[in-house]
């Protein structure tokens, strides 16, 4: 098994591979990789070359299988059952006629012939149902990797060599006084053992990717196309964008678009964690793999194939599920000793147990060893971070909170502090006009009317809000021309023989334009409420005000007490008024404001912060707010979950709820929890299971670690730190 491609079907027919260094790197995703060495892939199901350990599914690998072509996952655990079936059925004599010399019949079978039958039984155990871990274990030997099947393959084999040999030429061994010892029983348990230890921790691996299986679940293999008024149950990957579908009650809606007709209640939790079914009309967008309620209507293909929602969320999280966190380094350094070490601990175990044990001390000193070289697995270390990074960006994901990779998890668990930008992260980012102030001779119309006509080409929220408010009162809105956007400042144009320009007060100080003291008054009341204030000038002459507000989301404040639960220090950060910044941040109970700031001044707070050593995160839209997101030391996208937001910050609210934000910091802490518990269990285990094997208490009890108990304890190990792994899935 090695990390090639194939130029035909891998499952079914032949096939010639190519070097891994001739792949180019735009072929593909392999179809299998290892779960704890992130360099290996392969395009067939089998053995990690470097651990030894099972070759999982690569849910990046988009492939459409022929049917001749099984699932390796599910080959890999029928073939673990049919040898667990027939080892512990074979090894079953071999444990009666070792352990039961006091029974009837058995006691009366010679000790060589009980020897002989022993062997019959056990090697075929060893070396037919065992013979996938021999296999791993010459492997490991080949190319110097040396692994668990390392360890397993030498306690085995020595078991099962001492006790052929003294079976068949004792001669050949140190005089040991009695019957000679026999430990066939040893080699073909341990062997049951393992290959048992091997499907529970195959069955529990598997598990720990049901989130993005689940995930990839969610889209149907077919859609119900209309083409001329008829209606046709087409494969999904013949949709086309601009095809209109019918979704139909209680169906899995298959690509992204919009709503053309008809109308439903559509549940969008699996996507992005909200519980409540939302209202679709015309209009109104929908997400391939929710649900659709009891009503049915029509909608346009606008996403299809890769470019979906929740294809972009399935590639994003399999991503990072196979990326590494700065926690395993140290897992990986322990491990590029671990086994040599224990070789070397079991070989002086071995001399230590021979020169000074008690006779047979030979006999001792193989049984010794082999506890030793079994009990010692490296797997439970290796599989300590990379399991649970896996369970918690799984679940992660089925909550909507999109982490780019397993550093992001880590680093989100020591953030200190979260700056947050106003517009769509704290508020709804749909500003609407609240209140129009006209100075004496002209009426509010009026002054609505001018002010929207040279907003018409603003794409600026406030400038959108006041062309809706015009719009929505029936104001016929005249043409503008040589028009300008002046950033920090506002909006310049001339309609008719007129120049108008609307904007902040601040800016128009600085140009040397005054308003008068009841202007500024009102001004500082409206921006007191909570409102953006933006003056209309005609011809350099003020007009009035116009008071805009964007409401606060009904997540925030919850969101921001969890926040603070959870230690963190909030700032908000935004290009508003200093008087409005206030005045939402003291409803909020923000720790600290810096307002009118541009993205310039953005990006030097967060270097600010992060210059005083603290661990900043920065929540914004994903685009605008670019820069300071790159400089964070994690980036948070508030936003619908767009492609471009995806791919911007490090951690994505697929729903743009403030609760997720919560979500996120708890996610993190309680994964990085997991993994300290597992490499706590792994090195423990390892640092009282090894001594115990060797002996370490026989002076003193006059006790020692059967070779079969050792095992169960090793294979237990692995599956306990899977199984405290998956505890990651009932985190809500």
């Amino acid at each position: 098994m090695s990390p090639e491609a194939p130029t035909s079907c891998p499952h079914c027919s032949s096939h010639e591979k190519k070097p891994a260094a001739a792949v180019k790197e735009d072929l593909p995703p392999a179809a299998y990789i290892c779960p704890m060495c992130a360099d290996v892939r392969s395009d067939t199901p089998g053995a990690c070359p470097h651990c030894g350990m099972a070759l999982e599914k690569n849910p990046l690998a988009r492939r459409n299988e022929p049917e001749c072509c099984g699932d390796g996952g599910d080959e890999e655990v029928q073939d673990l059952w049919w040898r667990v079936r027939w080892s512990a059925a074979m090894a079953a004599p071999v444990v009666l006629l070792s352990m039961g010399m006091d029974l009837p019949v058995i006691r009366d079978i010679p000790h060589e012939a009980s020897g002989w039958m022993q062997f019959v039984w056990a090697s075929p155990v060893v070396f037919w149902v065992g013979w996938p871990l021999l296999q791993r274990f010459v492997a490991s030997l080949r190319t110097l990797r040396f692994n668990m099947f390392t360890l397993i393959g030498l306690g085995v084999l020595a078991a099962w060599v001492y006790s052929t040999v003294a079976l068949a030429v004792p001669q050949w061994l140190p005089h040991q006084a009695g019957h000679m010892v026999f430990y066939f029983e040893s080699a073909a348990v341990i062997t049951v053992l393992v290959l048992i230890g091997q499907l529970l921790e195959l069955r529990a691996r598997r598990a720990t990717g049901s989130a993005i299986q689940a995930l990839m679940s969610l889209a149907p293999k077919t859609a119900f196309r209309v083409r001329e008024g008829v209606e046709t149950e087409t494969p999904l990957d013949e949709i086309l964008v601009g095809d209109v579908l019918r979704i139909k009650p209680g169906a899995q809606i298959p690509v992204d678009g919009s709503v053309l007709e008809g109308s439903s209640t559509v549940d969008e939790s699996m996507l992005t964690g909200e519980s409540m079914p939302q209202e679709k009309a015309a209009g109104a967008a929908v997400t391939g793999g929710t649900v659709n309620g009891s009503g049915t209507f029509l909608m346009r293909a606008e996403r299809v194939g890769a470019d979906t929602l929740l294809s972009q969320i399935v590639e994003m999280t399999a991503k990072a599920q196979a990326s590494r966190a700065p926690v395993q380094r140290l897992a990986d350094r322990v491990s590029a000793w671990f086994v040599p070490a224990v070789v070397g601990v079991a070989l002086l175990t071995f001399l230590l147990w021979w020169a000074f044990g008690p006779q047979p001390s030979f006999a001792f000193a193989v049984v010794n060893a082999v506890a030793v070289l079994i009990i010692a697995c490296p797997c439970a270390l290796g599989l300590a971070t990379p399991m649970a990074v896996t369970v918690g960006l799984g679940r992660g994901a089925q909550l909507g909170v999109l982490i780019k990779n397993a550093e992001t998890l880590e680093r989100l668990q020591g953030i200190d502090i979260v700056m947050l930008d106003k517009t769509g992260t704290l508020t709804e980012g749909k500003p609407s006009v609240v209140e129009i102030f006209p100075l004496p001779g002209l009426s509010a119309r009026d002054l609505l009317a001018c002010a929207a006509a040279v907003e018409v080409p603003s794409e600026h929220p406030l400038g959108t809000a006041i062309v809706n408010a015009a719009k929505e009162r029936g104001i016929p809105l005249a043409t503008v021309a040589d028009f300008q956007a002046i950033p920090g400042g506002g909006v310049l144009g001339n309609v008719g023989e007129s120049e108008v320009f609307v904007g902040q007060e601040s800016f128009l100080k600085k140009n040397g334009v005054l308003i008068s003291p009841e202007c500024q008054a009102q001004s500082q009341k409206m921006q007191a409420e909570g409102s953006t204030v933006v003056v209309v000038v005609l011809n350099e002459k003020p007009l009035g005000l116009i008071a805009i507000k964007d409401k606060i989301k009904e997540s925030a404040p919850p969101a921001i007490a969890e926040l603070h639960a959870l230690g963190l220090k909030l700032q908000m950060i935004t290009g508003d008024l200093q008087a409005t910044a206030q005045r939402v941040a003291k409803d909020l109970d923000i720790d600290e404001v810096a307002a009118e700031v541009s993205p310039k001044e953005k990006l030097l707070q967060v270097y600010q912060a992060r210059g005083k050593d603290r661990h900043v995160a920065f929540a914004g839209d994903g685009i605008n707010d670019a820069p300071a997101l790159a400089a964070a030391d994690v980036g948070i996208a508030m936003g619908t979950g767009t492609g471009a937001a995806i791919q911007s910050a490090s951690v994505t609210l697929v729903k743009g709820d403030l609760r997720a934000l919560h979500q996120a910091f708890a996610l993190s802490r309680a994964t990085m929890k997991v993994i300290r518990q597992n490499l706590l269990f792994a090195f423990l285990y390892n640092g009282l299971g090894i001594p115990l094997a060797a002996g370490i208490l026989y002076p003193l009890t006059g006790w020692l670690l059967n070779p079969m108990i050792a095992s169960i304890a090793m294979s237990l190990s692995s599956v306990s730190v899977i199984l405290n792994s998956l505890r990651l899935r009932q985190f809500k």
